[in-house]
């Protein structure tokens, strides 16, 4: 297929998907655009011979077993797949519900998972392959109000890491995307969700955030096209990144954590090198 690539990507039907499958078969790569509503996906990407819109919820492993041999009967492989499909619980910890985390995990952390596990033998015959994960800002640092995304995206940031090792001998590279702000949907009704307000204590701070994250919907400064485009530059690396910090702000807030992880480690340096054993080397030793 020389350069044309086959991708697989999930959540196509809206926000950063739509862009992410626009640009590569703008590029000329083949797209097998996945969503919960095939007609969402197809009404946003509309047709093409280098186009397959398939179902897939990817909390379902059934869904994704089927979106991978579907890809493969209609292109014979798949050399890239992007876990984007999101969604974003807001709230404070105590008034998330356990469903809420559990929601959000499944959606973030289960599904690019359920997703990769369907993918990977597929790779692993062809001896190559691209997992691309889209994680968050979040992932790096957690935000008050966000415990359950940032956990969730913690998570997934933690398999990722741990996932490239084991693939890498079959010729299988990781990237994790972390994005600051872009203007998707993800901060629309549509995609967020709030916990109840159901303790009194949060009731200020509870109100500033609300009025925060509401605010931000449609005003966030990055621009997802331009990252789209950026991903098909990455994955046409011949060693694409095992990390790629997205926007002007996110760069900033990576700078930030260092920063901060460089004063933690210093902080108590002497006490956490003093941890190890007294050296009994000799001890029982006799003449």
């Amino acid at each position: 297929m020389g350069n044309k690539k086959v991708w697989l990507i999930t959540g196509a039907g809206r926000g950063m998907g739509v862009d992410f499958a626009k640009a590569a078969l703008a590029a000329g790569h083949a797209v097998v655009a996945t969503g919960r509503d095939t007609a969402a996906v197809s009404n946003a990407l509309g047709v093409s011979q280098d186009l397959l819109v398939v179902k897939l919820d990817v909390t379902s492993r059934s869904d994704a077993e089927a979106a991978v041999r579907a890809a493969v009967d209609r292109f014979g492989r798949i050399d890239v797949a992007v876990n984007n499909a999101a969604s974003f619980y807001a709230g404070y910890f105590e008034e998330l519900s356990p469903e809420q985390f559990e929601r959000q995990f499944a959606t973030g952390v289960i599904g690019p998972m359920n997703v990769t596990r369907a993918a990977l033998p597929v790779m692993r015959k062809q001896r190559s392959g691209h997992l691309v994960a889209i994680s968050s800002s979040a992932g790096l640092t957690g935000f008050e109000f966000c415990s359950a995304y940032a956990a969730s995206k913690f998570a997934l940031e933690g398999w990722m890491e741990s996932l490239a090792p084991e693939v890498a001998p079959f010729g299988i590279a990781t990237t994790i995307v972390s994005p600051g702000f872009f203007r998707t949907e993800l901060l629309t009704e549509q995609s967020t969700n709030y916990a109840e307000p159901s303790i009194a204590d949060y009731g200020d701070q509870r109100a500033k955030q609300l009025e925060f994250w509401k605010a931000q919907n449609g005003k966030q400064g990055g621009d997802p096209a331009k990252l789209a485009q950026a991903l098909v530059t990455l994955v046409g690396l011949e060693k694409p990144p095992a990390r790629f910090i997205a926007g002007a702000d996110a760069v900033g807030g990576v700078e930030l954590k260092v920063a901060l992880l460089q004063q933690q480690l210093g902080a108590f340096r002497d006490l956490s090198t003093s941890l190890a054993f007294d050296d009994t080397s000799g001890a029982g030793e006799r003449s």
